[in-house]
């Protein structure tokens, strides 16, 4: 073999191996991205089946059920036109209340019913997450859809 063909060789080689340590990179940072979604988005069905994201928007007055364990809840979260109910078993951030802020990640189930691994809340008066605040803003913007939701 030619030393030319030898160079040719290592260069293909180390292209290859190159491009095998990308796409590990590429595959391991898709797996680990996770989404924002409001709940007029899940409700349209823009949100991703059987794959974790997040949602995010306001806890409604008056839907916040404890459950008897005292770690289970359940609660309504929406964005002034749609409303998402969230399961979630576990501690709560100490800022967690109704009417306020926050953002919940892990997947929906059948039914409408997103089963949140984390609740995140908002750290004081002032912060809201930039996406929670533009759904806020653009669900308020429009006018309310009657749906017919019936639980």
């Amino acid at each position: 073999m030619k030393a030319r063909h030898k160079r040719l060789s290592l260069v293909l080689l180390g292209l290859s191996v190159l491009g095998l340590g990308a796409w590990f990179v590429l595959s391991a940072f898709q797996k680990n991205l996770v989404f924002f979604f409001t709940p007029s988005q899940i409700v349209s069905g823009e949100a991703p089946a059987g794959r974790s994201f997040r949602v995010g928007g306001m806890v409604e007055v008056g839907s916040l059920k404890r459950e008897g364990d005292g770690l289970g809840m359940s609660f309504v979260v929406t964005d002034t036109k749609q409303r998402v109910t969230v399961r979630y078993s576990g501690l709560v951030p100490d800022l967690f209340k109704e009417g306020k802020g926050v953002v919940a990640q892990g997947r929906l189930e059948e039914g409408r019913v997103f089963l949140a691994e984390e609740v995140l809340a908002k750290h004081d008066e002032n912060y809201m997450p930039p996406e929670a605040a533009y759904a806020l803003k653009q669900g308020a913007q429009q006018p309310v859809v009657a749906s017919e939701d019936k639980r």
